[in-house]
């Protein structure tokens, strides 16, 4: 009977073990998904296995994409503690065989093990060790380490079977935790794209081109990418090296203005392609400026249905880990609306120096036709009356009043040129060609038809913005006077390192082209340039101009 009664004291005990640790192993799955927060939900991962297996440390190391620990949470070792040991591991001895071999393991003495690394100075003795793989759908997300059991004894295979079941668990709220971290930072991203595409629309002070306006892309970037510094580039020119516009970080000031030369092939791909991608090697990367540490680098098209407006870099350093996955998608998303704000302010800009143009055109028309005109008649009034006048001082009064007025139409003639001329700011070669195609195209009775393509502001070359507008000029003159046509269409695209000029119409064409020195005017140019000319043309037809030349 004693030995019954015995036997049935030591089931209820083992029996109200087994329940006190379920107990445990419940109160840390539900403490665990307290939580959405990925941070957060690791450390309570490694705090909720120590509580509940009576180990002295715990860790759970995180892995990368390269199979080796990219982040190490450790519980039971103080800050300062961590401060005298040094770096964290990255996946030698011990830990590096649960990385390639995903598979609970338990061990007496951790130091005995055959694949045992060592320990680094100042770090706490340990013997005891249970070490089990997190799994998250499918996919090893980490592992799960615990050492030193308390008084000294060893991990039992229940304390392996509660690790493994608290690692499923943790799988679950790790993954939800990342969906929702996920979500979050994509909704942030979003937010980012349309406060910025806002104040670039609703800030007439930063418009395209001005570093203001570019330096707060930037810094909103920054923000959202949790980097160290970001860079704004725009092309020198459709072929050559860039130019960083606008900045944000520490180091910002130092590298607003500097020309890079970047690698041609990797930065080709993706400016080709318009997706965002991580390049590795900051200092390869960024190669013309001052060195950013060693690290990583996000790099972003502005590409717009219009063409490509330059490049955001992000750099991170490389204790700050990798760009995840959905900082590269949302940055393709942020460059994007960043190309169509900064396409929406240069067209912007266009139209209100299209208003400013044509308010100038009509002030020197009346200044031309109405007052000049009236002064005139004025002044030839008061000189036929001087015949009519013999008093000498009257005469030389009149005289005068009609030498003031003559100062007066030499000195309006002149405002009305200074209105018709260029300002002295350096005006865009798309304002050039629409205010060309405008004034050519006047006197018909339908408006010409006009596309721009491609980063044609970034031309700068003086003799080759001469020659296009000179052969649009002369184009579209000799469409207007001899085509006859209801319909006329100028293109000027640059792509590829070359400057197109197209001019069709609809109207009569013609078997040889008549006498003159248009076209031979235009060849002449494009040869100058190292391009071409090309005319196609039939009776009632039609005519199509190309003239291209190469851009650099």
């Amino acid at each position: 009977m004693e030995e019954l009664l015995t036997d049935f004291v030591d089931r209820a005990g083992e029996l109200l073990h087994a329940q006190q640790r379920m107990r445990g192993l419940l109160e840390a799955v539900v403490g665990v998904a307290e939580d959405l927060s990925l941070e957060s939900v690791l450390h309570r991962v490694v705090s909720s296995a120590r509580r509940l297996l009576q180990a002295e440390y715990g860790a759970l190391g995180v892995l990368g994409d390269d199979k080796a620990l990219s982040h190490f949470i450790t519980v039971g070792i103080d800050d300062e503690l961590a401060r005298r040991i040094g770096p964290l591991p990255t996946g030698h001895g011990v830990l590096g065989l649960l990385i390639r071999d995903p598979k609970p393991l338990r061990l007496r003495d951790l130091q005995q093990h055959a694949e045992a690394y060592g320990f680094p100075e100042n770090h706490p003795p340990m013997k005891s060790f249970l070490g089990v793989p997190i799994r998250v759908r499918d996919v090893v997300f980490g592992n799960l380490y615990l050492t030193q059991k308390e008084g000294g004894g060893d991990f039992t295979a229940e304390d392996e079977d509660l690790a493994v079941a608290l690692a499923a668990a943790a799988g679950v709220a790790i993954e939800n935790a990342r969906l929702y971290n996920d979500a979050r930072r994509r909704a942030s991203w979003l937010q980012a794209c349309m406060d910025v595409t806002g104040k670039m629309m609703g800030d007439e002070s930063t418009p395209e081109g001005q570093s203001g306006g570019l330096d707060m892309i930037a810094a909103r970037a920054l923000r959202e990418a949790d980097s160290e510094l970001a860079l704004i580039l725009v092309p020198e020119n459709p072929s050559g090296p860039f130019r960083v516009a606008g900045a944000a970080g520490d180091s910002a000031a130092a590298w607003v203005g500097r020309v890079l030369a970047l690698e041609s092939t990797k930065i080709g791909a993706i400016v080709t392609t318009g997706n965002a991608a991580v390049l590795d090697g900051a200092p390869l990367v960024l190669r013309g400026g001052e060195d950013p540490g060693p690290g990583c680098v996000l790099v972003v098209a502005l590409n717009s249905p219009s063409g490509h407006h330059g490049l955001l870099m992000l750099v991170r350093g490389r204790g700050n880990g990798v760009f995840s996955r959905t900082d590269v998608e949302m940055g393709t998303v942020f460059g994007s609306h960043v190309a169509l704000g900064l396409e929406l302010a240069r067209a912007h800009r266009l139209r209100e120096q299209i208003a400013v143009f044509s308010d100038r055109d009509r002030i020197a028309r009346d200044l031309h036709d109405v007052v000049i005109q009236r002064l005139f008649a004025a002044g030839l009034s008061i000189q036929s009356v001087r015949r009519l006048i013999t008093d000498s001082s009257a005469a030389q009064t009149i005289q005068s009043v009609t030498a003031e007025l003559d100062e007066i139409i030499r000195d309006l003639r002149n405002t009305i040129y200074s209105l018709r001329a260029t300002s002295g700011e350096k005006e865009l070669l798309s304002s050039r060609i629409i205010q060309t195609v405008r004034s050519t195209g006047a006197s018909l009775p339908f408006a010409p038809v006009l596309t721009l393509t491609g980063p044609i502001d970034a031309v700068h070359d003086e003799e080759t913005i001469s020659n296009m507008l000179a052969v649009i000029s002369e184009g579209l003159s000799n469409a207007v006077r001899h085509s006859g046509a209801d319909s006329i269409s100028v293109s000027v695209s640059v792509d590829n390192g070359s400057a197109v000029v197209q001019i069709e119409d609809n109207g009569s064409g013609f078997a040889e082209p008549a006498p003159g020195n248009g076209l031979a005017n235009m060849d002449h140019r494009a040869r100058a340039l190292a391009g071409f000319l090309a005319v196609t043309s039939s009776p009632e037809s039609g005519t199509a101009l190309t003239w291209c030349v190469p851009v650099y």
